[in-house]
């Protein structure tokens, strides 16, 4: 146990300085960067939409399910099928947050090779999408606006907006991704303590079959990028090759069941194909890279890791990762014990306003929870909304006709 719990605190300890970084960074995006900028840009055929998303898609921190919403959203705006494919692939392989939180973990060469790889992967599934994939429906499609008009940065002064921008980045994208990243520390310092050297030893000298295994464990689970990585640390010190842990890292967080299944009914059986099979093949084809063309001294890990498996049990660390780590915890507490009930409160209703709850299905996180609360609060008539990501509830007080409410989830992306 002991050896497990030095584990855990040798890699949050690695880890912490820069994922919080990342979500300081991912809360500055959020406020700055207006979303009406994005989905103007990812409409027609042809690469350059496809490049755009993929590129604007990179450094956002959203996860596979945080991000369904969102290329739900654009494509009803009007992005082509072959833009949102791009979309949907890059933008939960990678972010600001897991990007750092790669380099302090596995290196620079693996948070290089990270945001390559999702772009490669991004784009060559939305030009496939855009050659192979079904015709545009263009019936299904509507110019009304959607969600994304109704999430307008925080009005008010440069201070407001930086603090807004804080509380995005530490409090709404922790909830947001904060249990996933949880649960890939506590499996990596699992897979660290309890399992044998010599399984994965074994693995190496069949290197395709190993990440074809991967693969199979990877796509069907959940993992968001940055949970992936504490994970693809442990079973490199277990001793699997960088590649092989390159594939989890890129294939885990792109796909699951749920995303597959809305995918097939958004975008269509072929193009949620092409979205799978582009993420596989980029994934073992940059793993493969790693392993048989560059240099194996890129991608060793950096010297301070080496703790986590040869001396975890005499790990220590300096003030400022530690002071980083008890912040990432509290953070996580909060969030897990006080967040949602803090955003599921009561407020007083007054006589004069009628206040209706719907049942809201398909969100699975903050973000989710966000995109749906602004797409109602910016309904003419609403006095206030109150959205229960626990409950899958929204509660509408004002004068605001069922029917625009209705319009207005499933404009979202969601269903009501």
């Amino acid at each position: 146990m002991l050896h497990f719990l030095n584990s855990l605190w040798a890699i949050i300890c690695e880890m912490a300085p820069y994922i919080l970084l990342g979500f300081l960074f991912a809360g500055v995006l959020h406020e700055f960067v207006r979303p009406q900028t994005m989905s103007r840009h990812l409409a027609g055929r042809g690469w350059r939409p496809v490049v755009k998303a993929a590129l604007l898609g990179i450094p956002l921190p959203l996860c596979s399910c945080g991000v369904l919403p969102t290329a739900v959203s654009l494509r009803r705006r009007g992005a082509s099928r072959a833009a949102s494919t791009s979309f949907l692939i890059a933008t939960p392989q990678t972010g600001v947050d897991s990007i750092a939180a790669t380099y302090s973990l596995l290196g620079l060469p693996f948070a290089i090779m990270r945001p390559i790889a999702a772009l490669a992967g991004a784009v060559g599934g939305g030009l496939a999408v855009d050659k192979w994939g079904e015709r545009e429906r263009t019936d299904a499609m509507t110019d009304a606006d959607d969600a994304f008009d109704h999430d307008e940065p925080t009005q008010g002064s440069l201070l407001r907006r930086i603090l807004a921008a804080v509380r995005y980045g530490l409090v709404d994208m922790v909830a947001s991704v904060g249990r996933w990243l949880l649960i890939g520390l506590l499996v990596a310092a699992l897979i660290t303590v309890f399992v044998p050297d010599s399984l994965f030893v074994s693995l190496n000298r069949y290197p395709l079959l190993a990440m074809l295994a991967v693969v199979a464990v990877a796509v069907p689970m959940y993992v968001c990028a940055t949970g992936s990585i504490p994970i693809a640390l442990s079973l490199m010190l277990k001793g699997l090759s960088p590649g092989i842990a390159f594939v989890l890292l890129m294939a885990g967080p792109a796909a699951n069941f749920a995303s597959v299944m809305i995918l097939s009914r958004t975008q269509g059986a072929r193009a949620t194909a092409i979205y799978v099979a582009s993420v596989v093949v980029t994934a073992i084809g940059f793993g493969l890279l790693i392993d048989l063309l560059l240099p194996s001294s890129w991608f060793a890990l950096p010297q301070g890791i080496s703790a986590v498996s040869t001396d975890a049990c005499h790990y220590t660390a300096g003030w400022f990762p530690t002071a980083c780590s008890i912040l990432l915890g509290a953070l996580l507490l909060y969030t897990t014990f006080f967040y949602k009930r803090n955003n599921s409160h009561n407020h007083t209703i007054m006589e004069t306003n009628e206040s209706r709850t719907y049942q809201i299905k398909g969100m699975a996180c903050a973000h989710c929870r966000a995109t749906v609360e602004k797409a109602l609060s910016a309904l003419e008539g609403a006095k206030t909304v109150e959205v229960d990501l626990s409950k899958g509830t929204a509660t509408v007080t004002g004068n605001v006709a069922p029917e625009a409410v209705e319009n207005a989830v499933r404009l979202a992306g969601f269903e009501i």
